[in-house]
């Protein structure tokens, strides 16, 4: 893992195939889920805020929406927010950007 001014390098573009969910480690232990939406990569906290379930280990990517895997509820990956119950609590974003070939999460 590279930490740069742009931010922490998570890997390149073609690791993140669209309409696919995949965890990226941060240096503090933290998991964050990355999803590629359209082109367009996103990062989310891992964890569901309703059950603490993994969204980038079981979570199912339907367009901008996933779905967390032990209560069926739903959140927009492009802004965190939940979008179906049980879920309430927005996802915590963060912001990605896209340099060349390399994606970089910034904390």
């Amino acid at each position: 893992m590279t930490i740069t001014t742009s931010g922490i390098l998570i890997g390149r573009v073609g690791d993140f195939p669209e309409g696919e969910i995949r965890p990226a480690a941060m240096p503090d232990g933290t998991i964050l889920a990355i999803y590629n939406v359209g082109g367009a990569i996103y990062a989310t906290a891992d964890l569901c805020t309703h059950g603490e379930a993994s969204l980038s280990e079981e979570g199912i990517l339907t367009g901008n929406i996933v779905e967390c895997p032990w209560h069926f509820g739903t959140f927009d990956v492009t802004s965190g927010a939940p979008t179906g119950m049980p879920c309430t609590v927005p996802l915590k974003t963060f912001p990605v950007k896209v340099i060349e070939d390399g994606v970089y999460v910034q904390l």
